[in-house]
């Protein structure tokens, strides 16, 4: 299942009031705006600061990165200190969106933290940051550093971090048994080169799988209760924007729901997740839940051998009761919160659409027509122009064939 993270990208500003201007003057500016010349000079001495900082964590430099920090808040940021050294990093970035002065030499930076995992990442992984900052002679300090609001809290802030790297997947754990993550990398390698053969386009065919220490943790790592992922096994993190510059995902495990799965539902979640990994630059806004999540059980149930009764018991016990659905799943029948069983429908009939697709007219068209729809400028006409183009059809006949389809295959 796939928990969209779509925060969208916050458009760069920077400014901070001189501290020459008089108390009533101090506020928060924005390019082009009355701050005038020292503010900006003052704007351009935080960035310089967190550039440096970033660069010494890059760099393993624990002098130059305890340099930036305040005396007080050295403890805690020296602790993400080690605990980063375990974790692959190719790139680290802070980029300033906004500052406000809070008091006599101090002020409060919001800023995009963005980083990039060797041999894993071509895009970078970006969440919302506020910093505390105070001043000394003349030289800012770093005094706190916190999720925004609403943004997700890293993996390395809950605790000690360990490291697998399989052949195509590489996993992070907190509060895990090493050998446990050993077997998630090594579904997440067996599911690789079957998403690749479902899904044949230049992707990164590599995955990489974060394991919270519970429940609590995964809500954490995706900026909301946990509770809210009760019961779902996994997800995958990104934004839909679509395109080669899609920022880089992450599948986040629910060590309490996955762990309870046999084999073949964690290689199944796994498999379903590194779909959604990889065809993430052909999905936008324009791509309906039912395409996204029906192809990602595809691809996973393909080759499987699993018959549609078997994989869609929910959806197989409506059709038997004579309640064959009216129509394709929308976007809020996918809704984590609501009823388990419509839920469940809503990922079998989605599955079995793209089933119907493949089936029907044919693996490349299941997937020129996933393109085809994500690449539409909107919502709005991208699943009609991509079923008149694509599969020569109409939303009323494919939803009549649809209908048929799962009468055939769970009546």
């Amino acid at each position: 299942m796939a928990g969209q993270g779509r925060g969208a990208r916050r458009r760069a500003v920077a400014c901070l009031l001189a501290l020459l201007f008089t108390l009533t003057a101090l506020a928060g500016c924005s390019p082009g705006g009355t701050g005038g010349p020292a503010a900006a000079v003052v704007s351009r001495e935080i960035q310089a600061l967190l550039d440096a900082h970033a660069r010494a964590l890059l760099d393993r430099d624990e002098a130059a990165f305890r340099a930036a920090l305040d005396p007080a808040y050295a403890p805690t940021a020296l602790t993400l200190f080690r605990r980063l050294g375990e974790v692959p990093l190719d790139a680290w970035r802070y980029r300033v969106t906004g500052v406000e002065r809070t008091g006599e030499g101090r002020a409060t930076v919001r800023a995009e933290l963005g980083h990039r995992l060797t041999d894993h990442d071509t895009g970078f992984a970006n969440s919302g940051r506020v910093l505390d900052l105070a001043e000394r002679d003349g030289r800012w300090y770093v005094t706190g550093d916190r999720p925004a609001e609403g943004a997700p809290r890293q993996l390395w802030e809950q605790g000690d971090v360990r490291t697998v790297r399989g052949s195509r997947s590489l996993v992070l754990g907190v509060g895990q048994d090493p050998e446990r993550l050993r077997e998630i990398a090594a579904a997440a390698d067996r599911a690789v080169p079957v998403v690749s053969r479902a899904w044949p386009s230049d992707w990164a065919d590599a995955v990489v799988v974060l394991v919270p220490g519970s429940l609590d943790g995964m809500g954490g790592l995706l900026g909301a209760p946990g509770s809210s992922y009760r019961g779902i096994a996994a997800v995958t993190t990104g934004e839909t924007a679509g395109g080669a510059d899609a920022p880089a995902d992450r599948v986040i495990v629910n060590p309490e729901a996955y762990g309870v799965l046999g084999s073949f539902g964690r290689q199944l979640v796994l498999t379903h997740e590194t779909v959604h990994v990889a065809t993430r630059a052909h999905t936008s806004a324009s791509t309906p839940v039912w395409l996204s999540e029906g192809f990602a059980d595809w691809a996973a149930y393909r080759g499987t051998g699993r018959t549609p009764a078997q994989a869609a018991p929910e959806l197989a016990r409506a059709v038997r009761a004579g309640e064959l659905p009216a129509r394709l799943p929308e976007d809020a029948d996918f809704g984590f919160g609501g009823d388990a069983e419509g839920l469940a429908r809503a990922y079998e009939g989605g599955w079995l659409a793209c089933a119907l697709i493949a089936e029907r007219w044919g693996e490349r068209e299941l997937t020129e027509f996933y393109r085809a729809v994500g690449a539409h400028p909107g919502r709005e006409g991208a699943v009609e122009k991509a079923l008149q183009e694509v599969l020569e059809t109409t939303p009323e006949e494919f939803t009549a064939a649809w209908r048929t389809y799962l009468g055939e295959r769970l009546g």
